[in-house]
């Protein structure tokens, strides 16, 4: 196996075309390797599936060292244990089998859940433009992985970075009606809230910036949730990148609420970073 490779889950279906052209699109980026992996029940049918995902790749990319492994059971735990030695693990948002119900969720809601590095979700409702910006969710301080990991995907790209820090307002009780609002000590709370809301992206990204100069930097604070804001702004995106907030649950680890809906309603391909 290659020491510095990007995985990507195939099953011949045409959105994992589309995953496998995004997988390649990334490997030359990083300067890896590509690793094409699926995941049947007998081996032997991944044969004509891999041959043409291995033709498609050298067709379009001739340098680009391409990978192959067919392998017996779910595709989630496959992936997942590939993940482990990749720099960028990606899957599309349909195929790759999917499970009947909510209660488990799809192939990459599953997988970005128990994935070891970073998650590539090739989806979205618009052809993606290569000059559009990295699209950045940041809550706090905690998401200084999935920060790192846009800053270099914008410089890869040649493109800007959007910081996105989305907050809302606590609840306030009501006051007495006064002359001078802007003064009463709920709206002098409100002001202090905000205006250390909107330095929060500023301080958290002040060494990532010194890091990487080269790259344009446009932060915003938005006072409402994060999922909403977010869905808003990757219609204007060419990726996103979000922190994954695992929890335990009945069923084991699972996304926290901004990374899930993500998953389900982004307008753009989506790349969730582990947050360890």
């Amino acid at each position: 196996m290659t020491l510095h490779h990007i995985v990507v889950g195939v099953d011949g279906s045409l959105t994992s075309v589309r995953a496998l052209d995004w997988a390649a699109a990334e490997a030359v980026r990083h300067g890896s390797a590509l690793r094409v992996l699926y995941a049947v029940p007998d081996r032997d049918e991944a044969t004509p599936v891999l041959a043409y995902a291995t033709s498609r790749t050298r067709e379009r990319y001739p340098g680009l060292l391409v990978e192959t492994v067919a392998v017996e059971g779910g595709v989630v735990h496959a992936l997942a244990r590939e993940s482990e030695g990749a720099v960028l693990t990606v899957v599309g948002t349909r195929g790759l089998g999917t499970v009947a119900g909510s209660a488990l969720g799809s192939v990459s809601l599953r997988l970005a859940a128990v994935v070891q590095g970073p998650l590539l979700v090739v989806r979205g409702d618009h052809p993606c433009d290569e000059r559009l910006p990295v699209l950045l969710g940041l809550a706090d301080d905690s998401d200084l992985r999935a920060a790192e990991y846009a800053f270099q995907e914008a410089e890869r790209r040649g493109v800007s970075l959007r910081v996105l820090h989305s907050w809302s307002h606590r609840h306030i009780t009501p006051e007495l009606p006064s002359l001078t609002p802007a003064r009463s000590p709920g709206q002098e709370r409100m002001a202090r809230e905000s205006r250390a809301e909107e330095a929060v992206a500023h301080y958290a990204l002040t060494h990532l910036r010194d890091q990487h100069p080269e790259v344009v930097v446009e932060s915003h604070a938005v006072r409402t949730a994060p999922a909403p804001a977010l869905l808003t702004a990757s219609q204007e995106a060419a990726i996103v990148v979000v922190g994954a907030h695992r929890r335990t649950g009945v069923f084991g680890p699972r996304l926290g609420p901004v990374a899930h809906s993500l998953l389900h309603r982004s307008h753009c391909p989506l790349i969730v970073v582990p947050e360890r």
